[in-house]
């Protein structure tokens, strides 16, 4: 499967709900998905999870790609984001979401994107 990051955004949009991150809601669907999208994101089109502290206590998960940052969640910051670029791994980003939520993603997403791995 290629890469096409607004096809991406549009299938993601479609595919987070409550039961991929208990912070969704209809107004922010975007709201709590960094980690487990990097990590589907990771699984099926490769790269880098990268990281950036984004307060005392919490990281912001995000993806690199061929060379690039995709921050295929970025929506849900009303300030801009200074990137550490902090290269992390799905172990890392896994400790903010089930394996029930990655399965569900994973499938909404391969759904939305036309059923293709």
């Amino acid at each position: 499967m290629t890469f096409d990051e607004e096809k991406i955004r549009r299938a993601l949009v479609k595919s987070w709900s409550g039961d991929t991150a208990i912070q969704w809601s209809e107004d922010r669907p975007f709201d709590g998905q960094c980690n487990v999208t990097a990590a589907v994101v990771f699984e099926l089109f490769g790269g880098d999870i990268l990281k950036t502290p984004w307060n005392e206590r919490t990281d912001h998960y995000y993806n690199r790609i061929g060379g690039k940052r995709y921050d295929l969640t970025d929506a849900q910051f009303d300030e801009p984001i200074i990137y550490a670029d902090t290269l992390s791994s799905v172990e890392d980003a896994s400790v903010g979401f089930t394996t029930a939520e990655y399965t569900t993603l994973k499938a909404a997403l391969l759904e939305n994107l036309g059923g293709t791995s």
